[in-house]
């Protein structure tokens, strides 16, 4: 009896070894995954798994619920191209209709039961032996897929620390955008908030209302232009429903962001660094206008004027923040942070802030920096470690999404890759590359498919060198800002120096032999 089970042991573990539990794995289900697992589907892949570390689809826009929430786009270039909405209720909507957007989308193309949530991956590992990725969960659980397509968005992980001691001193509530606890009630509270954001920028204006007062603390001012939002009457709707009129609405858009970016990088390079001059000093003049004519108080208006370019941060856009510091109740305090006591902050010119809530809008760990990756977490061929890679060589990645060492692996969001659309466009056609890259993998019958070394280091040197341009904006024009399109090695790989159109063709027509394809020994 002995001798029977053993074999079937043994046969076990080289099923273990040869077959991987899926074909191809999928991390992360926000808009990046859940383009990816529709792309799959339409290339006739079935046997995929989307794993999510939350409890349900739409990334971002189901983690974040914080006040206020709304997309910064028009909604009709904030979608799929394959899964157009017509009944948009705003022109801009709030994040609890973006979020059932995406979970229609899901529930539209049959996605549901690919996914894998509650589970969040601590380490991706690539298995020489087998040919096939690791997904080493937080609890020790351990995924395989031939295939693994990376579909972290843009925005890693909140930052923890922030750079601003004390944090665990304060004995009051803590709110964090990403995490907003809607059970705990602001309501005639004394409220701290901490950054001037994105997320602060909807945040200020949603709570100034209902608190009984709001500390803005102010690092460095933010551009903030109105927002021509509405409602979407009936007929708007109606009209959005004619067949091929939202594409061709969402083209012109495209046409006009890829002529803008195209028109700065093609130029001469010091024509482009003349014009972006001349850009920034316009731009601020007629903002401070406009801060004239909006904010009241002359001290606070001052605070509020930036001295950088409207691109050297993410620019932002709202009728109400502005308008917010107008409020006999809300306050702007520029004075840096000595640090977060028991009862609020203190600053470091002595002055105590209490505080009954403290909201830490202090943003994110960025894709585009390569402190993000750390080490050990990512680890490919023959040990191959992408954290170390891009410390030591810099942010590098084939058409953004491949790097050798890293067979059967793609990134949706990767070095040198958003070229100014709404998020949606960017990741199909980011997971367009990958599919067509698996499905020639698999016509060749190859378990290794792996980018050559000798495309990426083509690509990317004329990429470093388009992008000249990019870095003159952000490392010299503004190089007195603190922005995440400059990431800690002083370059600017967030954007893809290149038109939108030009990408979009690079990721569905890249030559196939640009990468190896290798075919599995017998066992």
């Amino acid at each position: 009896m002995s001798t029977p089970k053993t074999k079937g042991r043994r046969s076990q573990r080289i099923v273990r070894k040869t077959e991987p539990d899926f074909q191809v794995a999928v991390i992360g289900a926000g808009p990046g995954g859940l383009a990816a697992a529709v792309k799959l589907k339409q290339a006739g892949l079935h046997d995929f798994v989307v794993v999510e570390r939350a409890d349900d689809v739409g990334g971002s826009w189901h983690e974040n619920t914080y006040p206020g929430l709304g997309v910064d786009i028009p909604a009709v270039a904030y979608q799929y191209s394959f899964a157009r909405n017509a009944t948009w209720s705003r022109v801009f909507p709030y994040g609890a209709e973006v979020k059932k957007y995406h979970q229609d989308v899901a529930r539209k193309f049959g996605l549901y039961r690919h996914m894998r949530f509650e589970t969040d991956i601590a380490r991706e590992e690539w298995d020489d032996t087998g040919n096939y990725w690791k997904l080493i969960t937080d609890s020790g659980e351990v995924i395989t897929a031939r295939f693994l397509i990376s579909a972290v968005g843009a925005f890693v992980r909140p930052k923890e620390e922030a750079g601003i001691p004390g944090r665990l001193n304060y004995q009051g509530k803590y709110q964090r955008p990403s995490s907003w606890d809607h059970s705990w009630d602001h309501r005639g509270k004394k409220v701290g908030i901490i950054g001037t954001g994105a997320s602060a920028v909807q945040i200020i204006p949603a709570i100034a209302p209902e608190v009984a007062e709001l500390t803005v603390f102010q690092r460095t001012p933010v551009w903030s232009l109105p927002k021509p939002d509405f409602p979407m009457p009936r007929a708007g709707q109606r009209l959005l429903a004619v067949p091929g009129l939202q594409a061709a609405l969402h083209g012109v858009v495209l046409v006009v962001v890829d002529l803008a970016l195209r028109g700065a990088i093609s130029v001469p390079t010091e024509t482009a660094k003349k014009a972006m001059t001349w850009f920034d000093r316009v731009t601020i003049a007629l903002y401070e206008r406009y801060l004239g004519l909006v904010v009241k108080d002359p001290a606070t208006r001052a605070e509020l004027t930036p001295d950088f370019g409207p691109l050297a941060k993410r620019p932002t856009m709202s009728n109400g923040y502005l308008r917010a510091y107008n409020r006999a109740n809300v306050g702007l305090v520029t004075e840096g942070i000595e640090e977060i006591t028991a009862t609020g902050i203190r600053t470091r010119d002595g002055v105590e802030h209490e505080f009954d809530m403290i909201v830490l809008a202090t943003g994110y760990e960025v894709f585009s920096d390569p402190e993000t990756y750390r080490p050990g977490t990512i680890v490919g061929r023959n040990g191959f470690d992408l954290g170390k890679f891009w410390t030591e060589n810099g942010m590098q990645a084939y058409e953004s999404v491949s790097v050798p060492g890293l067979p059967n692996r793609w990134t949706l969001v990767g070095p040198y890759s958003w070229t100014g659309s709404g998020w949606h466009s960017f990741v199909e056609m980011t997971a367009d590359h990958a599919v067509r890259a698996i499905t020639e993998g698999l016509r060749r019958k190859a378990a290794v498919v792996e980018v050559r070394k000798e495309a990426l280091d083509s690509y990317h040197a004329e990429i470093f060198r388009r992008a000249e341009p990019i870095r003159f904006y952000f490392n010299e024009l503004n190089a007195h800002t603190p922005t995440y399109y400059r990431n800690s090695q002083g370059d600017s790989t967030y954007v893809r120096p290149s038109g939108f159109f030009e990408a979009s063709r690079g990721h569905r027509r890249f030559p196939l032999d640009d990468y190896s394809y290798e075919t599995a020994p017998v066992r």
